[in-house]
């Protein structure tokens, strides 16, 4: 460590104090995160230019404008009605009966959260779960838990799919394609074992009423669509956007050029107002992240990442199996206490030390996949593991349907063990069986 003693010591006090203020949630997590940036800058163990213009130990400007390019993109497909008409849709699909509404709006919500992101797609399909729970007659808390739960196995599966996985792909310098062809195949694995194992965990909430079944049967899903030109518009684009994640390697285009080149089409496409595809961006999060940035661009800027890694990779010694199960269930059971997000965001730095150990070799890169399976996955262990279950938990409290912490755990632990559980196999099997 090349930096004095005591600022070190200062750099890891601040940290670990605003990592606790977000985890127990003593003060709003924006403010913790800002409020941690700034000492460290006061501390000088990070500068201006450190903070904003280096690629090491900056703010990762990638991130940022692909998440804010996303949020817009959203924000005008939401206009349209499609996500109302699809939620509506799956309702008169299953005719009715809860556990098959449950069934197709997880489905709809995992898939979504895959080609968007899980905390702007429960933000989506939430309200409409509420309406569409009122017309057969279920109490909404276990559907609206069990869609947050699906969210988070379903954004595992892309880059852009949960938070943490854009984190590992701007550290890793991983493209959309690595993150479908390595963890969508056991994502989609999990999501049908968890829509199993949603018959027994929610039992209590398939009530069965044949009146209001057929209530339901009299909805008209088209009257939901509120600009067919729109709809048509946007899902060209959205298309574009996507085809434009998949070839960014050979494109050499970033990922976040392509959500700012998507959502700029569509707001001349749309002509949409900027007051209008402005209120849904999520101004906080992007604050937060940037904060966050600046801590822990600060912790490498005096040292303490570097030591740490170098521990780590004397620990580990080429061992990489060892190394891949440490960090997937240690990766779920800190995801669970705390957000995932900054729990990457401290991590990667390391990751990428034992991963660049490795020299590049199969066993080594593996590691990502172990820190995104378990750090996505172990979100959904409590109600503030993940980005998604709070914003599921906060909207459920302002209709009249609180979900305590210990509601949502008691559902979010059985669903991490055993999806967690089953993503170990997958890694060694993939990855380590044979050496």
């Amino acid at each position: 460590m090349t930096a004095p003693s005591w600022q070190v010591a200062a750099a890891i006090l601040v940290f670990v104090g605003a990592y606790v203020a977000i985890a127990t949630e003593v003060i709003p997590r924006i403010k913790a995160a800002l409020i941690g940036a700034a000492l460290m800058l006061v501390l000088g163990a990070s500068t201006g230019e450190a903070a904003f213009f280096s690629e090491d130990t900056g703010i990762d400007w990638n991130v940022i404008f692909l998440l804010f390019g996303m949020m817009v993109v959203v924000s005008i497909v939401k206009q349209t009605g499609v996500f109302e008409y699809l939620a509506v849709w799956s309702a008169k699909q299953a005719r009715g009966r809860p556990y098959r509404v449950l069934v197709l709006l997880c489905t709809i919500t995992a898939v979504a959260s895959a080609a968007l992101d899980n905390v702007t797609t429960v933000l989506l399909v939430a309200p409409v779960t509420l309406l569409v729970c009122d017309r057969i007659g279920v109490r909404p808390e276990g559907f609206l838990i069990a869609e947050a739960l699906a969210s988070n196995i379903g954004g595992t599966a892309t880059l852009i799919g949960d938070p943490p996985n854009i984190i590992i792909a701007s550290r890793a310098d991983l493209s959309f394609n690595d993150f479908v062809v390595n963890l969508a195949p056991i994502a989609v694995v999990l999501l049908a074992v968890f829509l199993v194992l949603a018959r027994w965990l929610f039992r209590r909430s398939f009530t069965y009423d044949p009146e209001r079944a057929a209530a339901v049967m009299e909805l008209d899903e088209r009257r939901a669509i509120r600009d067919t030109g729109l709809l048509m518009r946007c899902l060209v684009v959205l298309a574009l956007v996507l085809v434009g994640f998949s070839l960014h390697t050979a494109l050499h285009v970033d990922p976040s050029v392509v959500a700012l080149l998507g959502a700029g089409v569509l707001i001349l496409v749309s002509r949409t107002s900027s007051d209008e595809f402005l209120d849904d961006v999520e101004w906080e999060t992007l604050v937060f992240f940037a904060g966050l940035f600046v801590m822990v661009g600060a912790l490498v800027n005096v040292g303490v990442i570097e030591y740490l890694g170098e521990q780590a990779v004397e620990a580990v010694d080429g061992r990489y199996l060892l190394a891949a199960t440490g960090l997937l269930f240690g990766s779920a059971v800190i995801s669970g206490i705390v957000d995932n997000i900054p729990y990457v965001a401290t991590m990667s730095p390391l990751v990428d030390g034992l991963v660049q150990s490795g020299d590049g070799s199969r066993q080594a890169t593996a590691l990502w996949w172990a820190l995104a399976l378990g750090a996505d996955l172990g979100g959904n262990a409590t109600a503030v593991g993940a980005s998604a279950n709070v914003v599921v938990t906060g909207i459920a409290a302002r209709n009249g349907y609180p979900i305590s912490f210990w509601q949502f755990t008691r559902y979010g632990l059985v669903v991490t063990v055993v999806t967690v559980s089953l993503a170990w196999p997958y890694l060694w099997l993939r990855y380590y069986l044979g050496g």
